[in-house]
């Protein structure tokens, strides 16, 4: 399977790959206030470029449990200039996490590759048509209600059910308005309205997702559920990381948005090394 955003396209059969992130926030829940300072922000971007990330996101809105919305204008403030100067800067793909359409509108003009929309299209399906004008990737993610309140609903009936439901829906408004499924993303969204069962419920299943004829994307980064198993704080949460993005590599995702990009990439290459040249026997 291929995935293609504007001139770039990535091979998923070979290496998996690696998204590393840069939020611009103040609030982000691991990483807030770290990066707001631009010269910082480049720093990172390079130093994760230099540790084999394959696509940058930029963030400029937390989506965090319980985080507010922010106005087009506050968050154009924040993501702007550095989305400029890292299409000027460095030669990678990169997304921008927004899910309002005049900011894609910018930032796509700006010279963005993948448009990472956590509302999968349900807050404005003109990121569908505005990803398809400019041939750029566009990735849908399951998520109940806001970051403000989807925490308060985490029980489903059947959880695989439904995610893959809503994105097929999502994915069937892109394919009308015209993109391709090779640029089409699907995340089934870690630790948006879901529990520590359902997270984990997500991650054993996701072969489920495959019939879809997506690349699935992953972000497990950091999350709370894990901190739920190991005790640990945001900050301290790496190994945690590393083993859910394994588990998920097993089950078919392809696509890692990560905050520490070079222990992932390490973990994930050795991963799908030994899943591709191993040799299953029978008992």
């Amino acid at each position: 399977m291929k995935f293609k955003a504007k001139g770039h396209i990535f091979d998923l059969d070979q290496n998996p790959i690696i998204t590393g992130i840069l939020n611009v926030t103040p609030d982000s829940f691991s990483d807030g206030g770290n990066f707001i300072d631009e010269d910082k922000a480049l720093f990172h971007c390079e130093k994760m470029i230099t540790e084999g990330a394959d696509i940058i996101d930029i963030g400029g809105e937390s989506s965090r449990p319980g985080s507010d919305r922010i106005s087009v204008q506050e968050e154009l403030d924040r993501i702007s200039s550095i989305v400029d100067k890292v299409k000027t800067k460095f030669d990678i793909c990169f997304s921008v996490d927004t899910y309002k359409s005049e900011v894609a509108d910018e930032v796509l003009k700006l010279g963005a590759d993948i448009i990472n929309d956590i509302t999968g299209l349900t807050y404005s399906e003109e990121i569908a048509k505005l990803t398809f004008e400019y041939c750029a990737g566009l990735s849908l993610m399951h998520m109940r209600k806001d970051p403000k309140t989807m925490q308060s609903d985490t029980k489903y009936s059947n959880i695989i059910f439904e995610i893959k439901d809503f994105l097929s829906g999502a994915i069937r408004k892109a394919v009308t308005i015209g993109m391709q499924k090779e640029s089409i993303l699907i995340d089934p969204g870690i630790g948006f309205g879901k529990d520590l069962k359902g997270n984990s419920t997500i991650l054993n299943n996701l072969n489920k997702f495959i019939d879809l004829d997506c690349s699935i994307l992953i972000g497990t980064s950091r999350k709370s559920f894990i901190g739920q198993i190991n005790g640990k704080e945001a900050n301290d949460r790496l190994n945690g990381t590393i083993s859910s993005n394994v588990v998920a590599l097993i089950n078919g995702a392809r696509i890692f948005r990560v905050h520490d990009v070079k222990e992932n990439r390490d973990a994930l290459l050795v991963a799908n090394e030994i899943i591709r040249s191993g040799e299953m026997l029978e008992a």
